[in-house]
């Protein structure tokens, strides 16, 4: 497993190694022991999600104020421009975000610590999200940050209107937010 630091240092990009004749490929989708060497503490993973979603869909940005979620993420079909925002107020990169593009070909995952918020937008025709979490979802304490927060300033790589559920669409700024301590 190849590991990439991206700007926000605890949010690091994977890629399997990968093993391809004519018959196929196959590569190793989750490690325990090579996951924490990667990410340096001991993870547990209580619950896995799937979700799919069509074109321009815009999931988050969600996260959990109380019960935070680490989450490994990837996707199984299609492909994603997933985001985490650093929510850590203490943290010299608060406020800031990083995206990577995870799609059934290139088969990365983004592994998100605790204290992030988290989103993706669906780019292919259709897209089977998978990730891992280190906490149950508790929807009593999730909150959702707005898609396009002016100061955050992501950048979605699609010039569509993303599709969005009524939750997201009524997500808070990033000065209007809980964020962690």
């Amino acid at each position: 497993m190849n590991v990439t630091l991206l700007a926000i240092p605890e949010v690091l990009l994977l890629e399997p190694r990968v093993f391809a004749d004519a018959r196929g490929s196959f590569f190793e989708s989750f490690n325990q022991k090579k996951f924490e060497s990667a990410v340096g503490r001991s993870v547990q993973f209580v619950q896995d999600n799937h979700s799919h979603s069509v074109r321009h869909v815009l999931r988050g940005l969600h996260y959990q104020i109380r019960q935070p979620q680490g989450k490994l993420v990837r996707v199984a079909q299609g492909e994603v421009f997933d985001v985490a925002v650093d929510l850590r107020r203490q943290s010299p990169t608060f406020g800031q975000w990083v995206g990577a593009m995870l799609s059934e070909e290139n088969r990365n995952q983004l592994w998100i610590p605790e204290g992030f918020a988290h989103g993706f937008l669906v780019l292919s025709e259709t897209a089977d999200f998978l990730y891992k979490t280190t906490d149950y979802y508790a929807p009593e304490f999730e909150r959702t940050i707005i898609w396009n927060d002016r100061d955050l300033a992501v950048n979605w790589p699609s010039g569509a209107e993303p599709v969005l559920s009524a939750k997201d669409a009524q997500g808070l700024s990033l000065h209007q937010a809980e964020v962690f301590a």
